[in-house]
């Protein structure tokens, strides 16, 4: 191979990109491969039975000995969530921010991974050599603190990662965005600027965290009852706000769901979290103070059936009853997919009687988002000045928005790449074209199983929701192939037995003349009488009900 085909810069996502979640972005130069971020995303709804889902590393599995570790720029699970199932098979080490580092031991420790991966603290002045690539980072605003932007170091020229990111002006935590060390990467010349894509349909600028504290404590004081507030558990700023009202209101604070109460340790335990000394309660005091005395901090903002909130309101929660009066507010906007999800959640609170604040943070107050608008955009692609611009984190309409944004401050068209997951851009002696593909896609977790449910598996779970299944069991005499017993038919989701009898009845009488006619023509192979077993019986039953349940035909032979 000669040396022009090998010392090439390579920029591809093995998640994040045409979706929201899994993020995973790999730049390699020659022998040295760094990743950023390790996320995870939650089951599509044709996803049945899938806990979550994690990019396809098969790539990284397969150049481990180049792979010089992974940068996080931030603790949201879309970012770190992937961490303990790709450590397993990938174990280099992670360099994450303090707070960061602090969620993701949480999650290695449950794991069983702790011991064994190397983890090392970063912050904004860090400087990480990373085989032929030099790592260094600036601070961002985003709904988490301690998150960062990366500008990796080439041969070839600086890459920068944005990370997820808005532009506040008066951030909750004084933690401003870096915009001198913005300036500073920009002036030395940017390659290619991978950039945030999540609100690049969105006009103007997004609102300050700051003004969400002002609306969630005048609800406290006008609430008559206790306030039950949902909202992301890793949303460190909004949990403080909610503290700080709680402190002005004179009102107790008890904290539901077990990410919440991680996370609200965590961060308090780093300082990264203030609550003053006697405002946490347990769960059990709730109900022994007055009703405008207290606020239930829970889990639950995307409706998540198993969720603190959800649980709540179908009064099956072990501790706490929502009570008519009470105010529930959902201080975030729903991920999408999950909005029949909290719609659900919404009716059964206002079945109860409850007083439910949702809807568009524009609109509620209660909510803003922790990524950037149009505006904001602008000013990232305006700062950095990139030769190439490669939008990422965001569905594919997201993506091709922000390069329209992009075009319209002056980076030309063909400058802009718009990839899918595992397409790779390749830049040789500065200049870039679109490369070959590595594999990429999903990894689905089920249970304790990790890529052992694939399309198959889904396709039959899909086709048992739909129609149900047919067991057809049948007895055969292994010396002259009569039948001894059966068939007996098991129907389970498709008809009910008892309603059906004659149907069934029917279906009998056709397995039966199947098998005899076989038998007649000297068919005694089982996979032929399985498969003409299933073929008839299915013609039937479609026929009779316009439905194809799954038939398993089970053989025996004694």
């Amino acid at each position: 191979m000669s040396k022009k085909n090998i010392d090439k810069l390579t920029i591809f996502a093995l998640g994040g990109v045409g979706e929201i979640g899994k993020n995973m972005y790999v730049v390699q130069y020659a022998n040295d491969i760094v990743v950023v971020d390790c996320g995870l995303k939650f089951p599509e709804e044709d996803m049945l039975g899938i806990d979550i889902v994690i990019p396809d590393i098969s790539y990284l599995t397969e150049n481990r000995d180049k792979v010089r570790g992974i940068l996080i720029t931030h603790g949201h699970e879309d970012h770190i969530g992937g961490l303990p199932y790709v450590l397993k098979n990938l174990n280099v080490p992670i360099y994450a921010t303090r707070l960061t580092l602090g969620l993701i031991e949480t999650k290695l420790k449950e794991a069983g991974l702790l011991g064994e991966t190397k983890r090392i603290v970063i912050n904004s002045d860090s400087e990480l050599k990373l085989g032929c690539m030099t790592a260094t980072f600036f601070k961002t605003n985003h709904s988490i603190p301690d998150s960062v932007g990366v500008c990796l170091a080439t041969p070839e020229g600086n890459v920068v990662h944005t990370g997820d990111f808005k532009f506040d002006q008066t951030p909750v935590n004084d933690q401003y965005a870096d915009l001198h060390r913005m300036a500073a990467i920009g002036q030395q010349g940017v390659l290619a600027l991978l950039s945030d894509s999540t609100n690049s349909e969105r006009p103007g600028y997004t609102g300050s965290e700051r003004s969400v504290g002002a609306e969630i404590e005048e609800v406290f004081r006008k609430a008559k009852q206790r306030v039950i507030l949902a909202t992301f558990a890793s949303n460190i700023h909004r949990i403080q706000q909610v503290v700080d009202a709680c402190q002005v209101t004179r009102r107790k604070l008890t904290v539901i769901g077990r990410s919440m109460v991680n996370v609200v340790s965590i961060a308090s335990e780093l300082g990264y979290l203030n609550i003053p000394d006697g405002m946490l309660i347990e769960p059990e005091e709730v109900n022994k103070l007055a009703g405008d005395r207290v606020v239930i901090l829970c889990t639950g903002s995307q409706g998540e059936p198993m969720s603190a909130l959800t649980r709540m309101a179908r009064s099956t929660h072990r501790k706490i009853d929502i009570l008519p009066g009470d105010t529930v507010i959902i201080a975030a906007t729903p991920i999408p997919g999950n909005e029949r999800y909290v719609g659900r959640t919404v009716d059964e609170l206002m079945r109860i009687g409850a007083h439910v604040i949702y809807g568009p943070g524009s609109i509620t107050g209660v909510h803003v988002s922790g990524h950037g608008s149009q505006e904001e955009l602008k000013l990232m692609l305006n700062i950095m000045r990139p030769k190439y611009f490669i939008p990422i984190h965001g569905e594919y309409r997201m993506l091709r928005q922000h390069g329209l944004l992009a075009e319209s401050v002056g980076i030309p068209r063909e400058d802009i790449f718009i990839v899918d997951n595992g397409e790779t851009v390749e830049i040789v002696d500065g200049v870039a074209r679109k490369g070959s593909k590595v594999p990429a896609g999903n990894v689905l977790i089920d249970g304790l199983g990790v890529g052992d449910v694939g399309n198959i598996v889904l396709r039959d779970r899909k086709l048992l929701s739909q129609d149900g299944i047919l067991v057809v069991v049948v007895t055969l005499s292994k010396q002259d192939g009569k039948i001894l017993s059966g068939p007996d038919i098991i129907s389970r989701g498709f008809v009910y037995v008892r309603e059906s009898e004659g149907l069934l009845d029917e279906a009998n009488r056709i397995v039966t003349s199947t098998l005899h006619r076989l038998m007649n023509e000297n068919v005694n192979e089982w996979a032929s009488l399985k498969t003409h077993v299933k073929d008839a019986l299915g013609r039937f039953l479609y026929e009779q009900t316009r439905r194809r349940p799954m038939i398993l035909p089970i053989i025996m032979e004694v």
